[in-house]
């Protein structure tokens, strides 16, 4: 996992009017927390910060008044329709500690001939990690199942040093039989035999 550097200054404003203004100047208004300190309010650079958490559970080496600290971002709150940054929590971490967070779950190869749907249960798996070495994913083969088949979260390699942070039998994907539509007229049609 790649670490991205960011410079951080400390903010004394709060408030809506605070935030526009910091959003105006082309920065994010955040808050940094973790291991029992007080929550340390900052503002971090726009477009850097867009940048870093294209990727999923990117690690922030986050440069505060001369200090570094290690950060992942814990909740991102995005304008609705214009996509910008509006606000970001980050979760302190130290290296070798163990987290908890999500990662996608993507998939490999076909399924077994014949029409089938791969149903996904879970878009993503909680799994606990190092914070230094947090996947951005993890691949799952789905090749030759059919119709009623499952994978379950157990089922799913995951690299060294991760483990589930879930049940284990959690359905993650599931393999469903694709339903042929009746047309209309033999629906109704049967309907009417029946009444």
């Amino acid at each position: 996992m790649s670490e991205v550097k960011l410079a951080a200054e400390t903010r004394t404003e709060f408030g809506k009017g605070a935030a526009r203004r910091i959003r105006r100047d082309s920065k994010v208004p955040a808050v940094v927390y973790g291991h029992g300190a007080e929550p340390v309010h900052i503002t971090l650079p726009g477009h850097e910060l867009l940048l870093a958490l294209r990727t999923p559970n990117v690690l922030l080496s986050l440069d505060i008044e001369g200090k570094t600290q290690l950060a992942i971002p814990k909740a991102v709150q995005r304008d609705a329709i214009k996509g910008f940054l509006e606000h970001v929590d980050l979760l302190l971490v130290n290296r070798g500690e163990k987290v908890t967070v999500e990662v996608f779950v993507q998939t490999e190869g076909e399924l077994a001939p014949g029409s089938f749907l791969l149903e996904h249960v879970l878009n993503t798996l909680t799994v606990e990690a190092e914070a230094t070495h947090i996947p951005e994913s993890v691949t799952v083969s789905i090749a030759g199942l059919e119709a009623g088949a499952s994978i379950l979260a157990k089922d799913i390699p995951l690299p060294a040093g991760t483990t589930l942070a879930i049940d284990e039998d959690a359905v993650v994907l599931q393999v469903l039989s694709a339903q042929a539509e009746e047309p209309e007229g033999e629906a109704a049609g049967e309907a009417a035999a029946e009444a």
